[in-house]
């Protein structure tokens, strides 16, 4: 097999073991490993129950590995706000960056916030650290 379908092969089985660390499912686009999975909240906007992906999501990505198996994680979850300053700390103890914190929508019940976090280190290792801290969240 060429060098080219091997490393691809390769970012497969990491993206892999990163969803079934973080309970996620995997897809590999342009290179990139992202995983996601859903938050079970109820919630409405404008008074209609959501389900939406853009409303109940956990996103997880890694690319640009180097030669010692650093890559870029971002993640980004969707948080109520009960949870929010548990999950930053649970974060922050790992060093793990806490780069933003907003909302996305208008008069949803309840009340939904977006939470981004990223490193540069192995995906793995990162992966077992936001599995960690995803476990302060009422899942």
């Amino acid at each position: 097999m060429d060098k080219g379908g091997s490393s691809h092969e390769a970012l497969n089985g990491l993206c892999s073991q990163f969803a079934r660390i973080v309970g996620g499912s995997p897809s590999v686009i342009n290179g990139v490993c992202f995983i996601q999975r859903f938050r079970n909240i109820p919630v409405t906007i404008l008074g209609r129950r959501s389900r939406s992906p853009l409303v109940l999501p956990t996103f997880f990505s890694f690319e640009s590995i180097d030669r010692q198996g650093r890559a870029l994680n971002l993640g980004e979850t969707v948080i109520l706000q009960r949870e929010i300053n548990p999950f930053i700390s649970a974060l922050r103890k790992q060093g793990i960056l806490v780069t933003a914190l907003h909302n996305h929508w208008l008069f949803e019940n309840l009340r939904l916030f977006y939470i981004h976090f990223e490193s540069v280190e192995n995906p793995l290792v990162f992966a077992r650290k936001a599995a960690r801290a995803l476990r302060v969240l009422r899942m």
